[in-house]
């Protein structure tokens, strides 16, 4: 078992200036590992709690996932993708659930907005914050706690109330009150008033407090789901157990393809939202949390490199006086088992607190249910910590090995010169590397979609690869092409350019965690400002209709019809927005794409003069039943052309193979896929239009159907959609941008201490202390022109495939926003050499 040895501890003891960059980036690596680590087991092991269905011991409900299945045999993989909307089933399995033994009764469920209407002549109108609802099922009442204070339960055509809304609207039993429902505009009699139980209020963020109830026998249609039911709520019989229950119900509905749910199983029923949550955590611990560990990892492991190289001289004496190879290793492995395990302890708690921070801010964007909780436990703390020490270990073992071959009469000499003769193995790797991601920025090139985006990943990744290992090579490099204008600078100018030509390793450790902040940090923020710009830039031009009538409620599905009659309206259409599922690629490579759609009303020939989405092929006029219009990007990622059918799930997960008949270029602005609202209509839980596209009329006439704005105006809201997007990508490259900036100060402030005997020397030979500053100031550019240039140009080589085969368009990089990374940066590497330098140079005033 290894310890840590006296000479280690000596080393840490008597020097712990040389350690304190080591901790520190190995705190750093911890912290990343640790927040991503908690996100990961977070989004694994993601419940809500049973809120509705809480004195519900059993619950039949739908998969709200679609599966799709890889490979066969051992290779078999099983992916459960998130369907857009819920899933519903057969409302008649209710009654074959209440026959299961230990079954009291089942119910079903069904949960659905309404909207208030102008009242009609003898109505009264509900005065509703926004005019929206939420309306259930009567039968619920049995297991919600929701009870009658007055009147009956609602027949067929009938509508019970809660009290704080019937009290605000006057209504009483035999009223009659207008509501807008999937079905269309109805009257209701007010057939009682009820007080709302816990199991109707819980998480009810669809409306307020606003609630109603209809007849079990009506909900269905109103909902616009006729015979379907959300879910199926079991009541058990006095002294059955739960799980007694739900083995009984099992057996009752086999073949159904229902799922028959217990515990906190429950709770997801309630909120399908939970589904998407698990994939965010998934894909912020598991995507992003795997990049930004190996960049921890890269960076720690340079720094912990440079540190063993600085102390070369050290090993090198230890060497002549007789130190065996083996006790120099264990020398070198000893002070990782000292500082790794301290630092990474150290770096758990900000790396929790990092966790809790993200996790909030995701819940206050909507991404994540409120009622779901970070869940911090042993593994990602204890996996934080033993990755710092593996890396402490590795790469201190590799830094030592040179100095522990080194023969003992020639240790002193080999430290003091700088080897130029990259390793052999470090050489073969890094031109690997770099070759791999010329292939992938080719693959990526000639790929379309979520493969472009996938082999643009791998871009990043390989090119960030092969500058950590041929960084001296590299750096040698450039320091000869950068160095040329530093020749005309001057004394200092021209100092400065030597030395970075002879400390290539040196000057490399500088300026790899440059390049790994520009990277990434404009990977991921330009990424997303330029499929925003495309975006605005397509949805501007795309969007053709003189008016844009929006309601956060929603609009009724008669509302089309209605604005058509209005004076000078010329053409109207109706948009339903949603998302639906498409099969992408095949075999391995075989996924569930996401792509957004418009169910429109009218023709083809209205909705050209509304929208110009850029048709390619093909033409909107046979846009219909059965037929839909996708974007060119898509229907390159599908494989698909005008003519074939294109196999997709709606957002109910219903699976369907409408024709493709025209193929558009406006996609990412307007709609990745177009299709006539009725095929849309009975697979959404809110049956009500997102807009209204309208040509000619006037504003006046149209104020009744909503707000209404131009073009422009709906233009400008609808960027505001991708707040979320923006503020992830934001995050992302602050997280990684930061902990890079912070390795790259840590780095240059280790190599400046480093320096001080050599700093010493320049004044005592003559160098005025401003000479010497500007000499470190030359070379900080440098350094931070090298980090720049090499940053930016890894960055290209990811966004301009990757972009072009997600929009078909060119990055959008905004100048001011580039700009003030290239100002961090020179301001990082100017900060970081000038204070432990002029610190360094008081002893020699």
């Amino acid at each position: 078992m290894m310890r840590p040895n006296g000479l280690a501890r000596a080393a840490v003891r008597f020097k712990p200036a040389s350690f304190a960059g080591t901790f520190l980036a190995l705190l750093m690596s911890a912290l990343i590992v640790a927040a991503c680590g908690i996100l990961l087991e977070t989004g694994l092991r993601a419940s809500v709690p049973a809120e509705r269905y809480a004195k519900v011991p059993v619950v039949v409900a739908a998969d709200q996932y679609v599966r799709v299945v890889t490979g066969s045999g051992e290779d078999r993989e099983e992916e459960a993708v998130p369907l857009p909307d819920r899933a519903r089933m057969d409302a008649g399995l209710a009654a074959k659930a209440a026959t299961a033994p230990g079954a009291a009764t089942a119910v079903a469920d069904f949960t659905f907005p309404v909207r208030t209407a102008d009242a009609t002549p003898g109505s009264r109108e509900l005065p509703v914050p926004g005019g929206a609802l939420t309306a259930h099922g009567w039968g619920s009442h049995a297991f919600t706690g929701t009870a009658l204070t007055t009147g009956s339960a609602p027949h067929d055509g009938e509508v019970v109330l809660d009290a704080g809304t019937a009290r605000a609207a006057k209504a009483a039993v035999g009223d009659t009150v207008t509501l807008r429902t999937a079905a269309g505009r109805r009257d209701f009699r007010v057939a009682g008033v009820a007080e709302a139980g816990p199991g109707d209020t819980a998480r009810n963020t669809g409306a307020g407090d606003a609630l109603a109830w209809f007849a079990d026998t009506q909900a269905p249609a109103l909902a616009g789901h006729p015979g379907r039911a959300d879910a199926i709520a079991v009541l058990a019989e006095p002294g059955t157990r739960a799980g007694a229950l739900a083995g009984s119900v099992r057996t009752a509905l086999a073949g159904s393809g229902a799922g028959v749910h217990l515990g906190d199983d429950r709770g997801a029923v309630e909120d399908p939202g939970l589904g998407y949550a698990k994939e965010t955590l998934f894909g912020i611990g598991g995507s992003f949390g795997g990049i930004a560990t190996i960049v921890a990892i890269f960076t720690a492991a340079g720094t912990v490199a440079l540190s063993v190289s600085q102390r070369a001289r050290e090993f090198a004496l230890l060497r002549a006086v007789g130190a065996t190879p083996r006790q120099i290793r264990r020398a070198v492995a000893s002070e990782a088992l000292l500082v790794a395990p301290l630092a990474g302890i150290a770096g758990c708690l900000p790396g929790i607190g990092l966790a809790h921070w993200w996790f909030k801010q995701l819940q206050d964007r909507g991404a994540i249910p409120e009622a779901v909780r970070v869940h911090v436990s042993w593994i990602p703390l204890l996996v934080a910590v033993a990755t710092g020490l593996l890396t402490a270990l590795a790469a201190g073992w590799a830094a030592g090995r040179r100095p522990a071959r080194t023969k003992p009469g020639q240790a002193l000499t080999e430290a003091s010169v700088e080897r130029l003769r990259p390793g052999v193995v470090r050489t073969v790797l890094g031109v690997a590397a770099l070759v791999g991601g010329a292939i992938l920025t080719g693959v990526s090139a000639n790929s379309a979609g979520d493969d472009a985006a996938g082999a643009a990943l791998g871009v990043v990744m390989c090119f960030m690869l092969a500058v950590a290992l041929l960084g001296p090579l590299v750096a040698r490099v450039c320091a000869g092409l950068f160095g040329l204008p530093l020749r005309g600078a001057g004394p200092a100018g021209e100092l400065a350019a030597a030395n970075s030509r002879t400390n290539a390793r040196r000057l490399a450790s500088a300026i790899t965690p440059i390049v790994l902040a520009m990277a990434f940090a404009s990977t991921l923020v330009f990424m997303h400002t330029s499929e925003s710009h495309i975006a605005d830039k397509q949805l501007r031009a795309g969007l053709t209709a003189d008016h844009v009538v929006t309601d956060p409620a929603g609009i009724s599905v008669d509302a089309a019809a209605r604005a058509a009659r209005a004076p000078g309206v010329e053409a109207v259409v109706g948009v339903l927005s949603t998302q639906v599922l498409i099969p992408v690629g095949s075999g391995e490579f075989a996924a569930l794409q996401g792509a957004a759609v418009q169910g429109v009303t009218g023709s083809g020939e209205d909705l050209a003069k509304v929208q110009d989405l850029d048709v390619r092929e093909g033409s909107l006029d046979r846009l219909g039943a059965g037929r839909i219009a996708i974007d060119t990007t898509l229907a390159t990622s599908a494989g698909v052309g005008v003519g074939d059918p294109l196999p997709l799930h709606l957002p109910d997960g219903t699976k369907a193979r409408p024709e493709v008949v025209a193929v558009y270029g406006r996609g990412l602005g307007l709609a990745t896929v177009t299709m006539d609202r009725a095929s849309l209509a009975g697979h959404v839980t809110s049956g009500f239009d997102s807009t209204l596209l309208v040509r000619g009329g006037s504003e006046e006439s149209l104020a009744g159907f909503g707000e209404v704005t131009d073009a422009s105006g709906y233009a400008t809201g609808r960027s505001l959609d991708a707040e979320l997007g923006a503020w992830s990508n934001t995050t992302m490259a602050a997280v990684l941008g930061g902990f890079a900036a912070v390795a790259a100060v840590n780095t240059l402030v280790m190599t400046v201490l480093d320096r001080r005997r050599e700093l010493g020397t320049l004044r005592l030979v003559g160098s005025t202390r401003r000479q010497v500053l500007q000499m470190l100031h030359w070379e900080g550019l440098l350094v931070s022109a090298v980090g720049v240039t090499l940053g930016t140009a890894i960055a290209a080589a990811t966004l301009i495939p990757m972009i072009r085969g997600l929009t078909g368009d060119g990055p959008y990089v905004p100048p001011l926003v580039y700009g003030s990374f290239v100002a961090a940066a020179v301001a990082l590497v100017l900060l970081a050499v000038t204070l432990p330098a002029r610190a360094a140079l008081r002893r020699w005033s």
